[in-house]
């Protein structure tokens, strides 16, 4: 397969090492750089722009070939950059290692001196590239050719640095190809990577990553309309590619959501790629599902996103953990007895923190005290700012209470498992109480007044508890998702009815549809027996992704996509809609 890399970045499976364009970055030209996500998106992480240079005289310079005269072609194998004077090929090998080659051209590696970054000559011919702006180390070696190093030392650090990798330097290593060269760049920390002595192996790099992308797509999802094998092997590549190592505070392997600039996981959207590899990769699922809780505070929160350096602890995600863990459940024996008491304390924990510590007004009901906490970030529902009380907070948490009642009694808890069983019920009860007007759901904020601005689906989100609910509010709520050109479009459900005020096209929670709200509505509808309503959303959600890739949101309109496009929460969903519901 091939993609686009002005949409996909190019990586693979446990890397942090990333190759994208990047265009309008301040204080940086535009074009084709090596990047790390390593630290998450604190920075776009780039650390080198890559030129192809072709030499202009028989003295040996060289210059850039311009933009305009090169095209580039991506593949889970590698990156492909082509032009009439020769062509070069980048590809990751490993989780700390790029490898690049050169034919009839050479490589030029730019990189703008931060405040204290620097590269320093080493006695075996590689250059160490400290580079303190994305805190990493790169070790920089020839394999084929000659490596050319500028790095005018400035006061505390290098004023530029730039490195060529030229085939027709003076310096280059005998070779039966003699217009090729090769190198390596290493990434490191604190040991630095050994000399490398094997040249000429691209080939085999390159096969090597393309085998191994194969056999992910061989675990991956099946889909069975013929219609969405393309996109199928687009959302395999995505999700395969922005999987990260365990390291510092990843306590596991870790699918970031993208690694255009969504470099990190949060801690809802991770859910949703545990749900994509819980058949075929049930390990990797369960790395996802519980890395955020080897991160849990004492108190039971847990961090609204983590990366490996980095947790933010300011906002929350809603906890919809248990509906994930029960829909995981019904899915795979892998889970045994063992792996459910890894999770259950944990689950009670998170639960126990809404009611404990997001009960301001003591009402039994908890609250939400920002749009980021929900994940609606700029919904309608908080235009009035905060506290926010929200059926959909309430009906999450019954659901998790109903998990943690299946869990204690398969880990023979009947006490607690009765105990989660009244908390369910209880908090039901207070829902119906609290929202419903007796012809829809509302919410209040700070406990004064009810919020009648907007029209959000996220008032429509206690359709996931199904027959829960009595009679007249489901039939309310179906019928509202059921209408044309309120919700839903022809490409699945709006987040603000298109016919609101307050409807903006590329509004994030105000307008545009999101994976995430398809899976939880298409999933709670064929749940409750509306399985023909359910497969129309999940039809039209797939036919809008196979058209517009697995972006971070989409135009409720024109379905076309939008934000970040390569997001693997999007992917997941996709892949999880065309195999079971579409």
């Amino acid at each position: 397969m091939k993609f686009s890399i002005e949409q996909v970045p190019y990586s693979r499976y446990g890397s942090f090492l990333v190759v994208s364009p990047l265009k309008g970055v301040k204080a940086m030209d535009d074009g084709l750089y090596i990047r790390t996500v390593h630290g998450g998106d604190l920075s776009h992480g780039a650390v080198f722009r890559i030129q192809l240079i072709r030499s202009c005289d028989n003295g040996g310079a060289y210059s850039p070939i311009e933009q305009e005269e090169i095209q580039i072609t991506a593949a889970p194998e590698g990156v492909t950059i082509s032009s009439r004077h020769g062509d070069a090929q980048l590809c990751i090998t490993g989780e700390r290692s790029l490898r690049m080659r050169a034919s009839g051209v050479g490589i030029r590696l730019s990189m703008t001196g931060g405040s204290y970054d620097y590269a320093s000559p080493m006695s075996d011919g590689r250059w160490e590239v400290n580079h303190f702006t994305t805190e990493s180390r790169f070790m920089l070696q020839a394999l084929q050719g000659g490596l050319k190093v500028e790095a005018p030392w400035s006061g505390t650090r290098c004023s530029y640095v730039v490195a060529e990798l030229q085939p027709h330097d003076d310096r280059r290593q005998p070779s039966d190809s003699p217009s090729e060269a090769e190198a390596i760049l290493q990434q490191f920390w604190t040991v630095r990577p050994p000399f490398t002595e094997q040249a000429s192996v691209m080939e085999e790099a390159m096969q090597e990553a393309g085998d191994a992308f194969r056999e992910w797509v061989g675990r991956t999802l099946p889909v069975h309309e013929k219609q969405w094998k393309e996109a199928r092997l687009l959302a395999a590549y995505i999700t395969w590619s922005c999987v990260v190592p365990q390291q510092g505070l990843l306590s596991r392997p870790a699918m970031y959501m993208s690694k255009n600039w969504m470099t990190n996981i949060w801690s809802w959207d991770h859910c949703f790629n545990a749900m994509a590899l819980v058949q075929g990769q049930p390990q990797l699922a369960w790395d996802q599902f519980m890395i955020f809780f080897d991160v849990q505070e004492e108190s039971g929160a847990l961090p609204d996103f983590i990366n490996d350096k980095y947790a933010l602890w300011n906002c929350c995600k809603p906890p919809i953990h248990g509906w994930t863990l029960r829909w995981m459940l019904e899915r795979s024996d892998w889970i045994d007895e063992g792996r459910l008491a890894e999770a259950y304390t944990p689950l009670c924990r998170w639960t126990n923190w809404w009611f404990q510590q997001r009960d301001d007004n003591g009402n039994g009901i908890p609250e939400y005290q920002h749009g980021n906490d929900c994940g609606w970030d700029n919904s309608t529902v908080f235009l009035d700012g905060g506290p926010v009380e929200t059926p959909e907070l309430c009906a999450f948490l019954i659901l998790q209470c109903e998990t943690l009642e299946l869990l204690a009694s398969r880990l023979r808890k009947p006490d607690e498992a009765a105990q989660w069983r009244r908390k369910a019920e209880e908090l039901t009860e207070l829902m119906l109480q609290r929202f419903w007007d007796g012809e829809k759901f509302v919410a209040w904020v700070r406990d004064e007044k009810r919020l009648p601005q907007g029209d959000s689906l996220l008032l429509y989100m206690p359709i996931l508890l199904g027959k829960r609910l009595p009679e007249d509010v489901y039939r309310t709520l179906l019928e509202g998702l059921k209408r044309e050109g309120r919700f839903l479009t022809e490409h699945g459900f709006a987040t603000e009815s298109i016919a609101s005020a307050f409807y903006e096209a590329d509004g994030y929670w105000r307008g545009p549809i999101w994976a995430p709200v398809m899976l939880l509505l298409v999933d709670g509808l064929a749940a409750a027996g509306e399985s023909e309503l359910a497969r129309t959303a999940a039809q039209r959600f797939c036919r809008m992704a196979a058209a517009s890739g697995m972006a971070e949101n989409f135009d409720a309109l024109t379905g076309a996509g939008l934000r970040d496009r390569a997001f693997t929460w999007t992917s997941s969903v996709f892949l999880i809609l065309a195999s079971e519901y579409a």
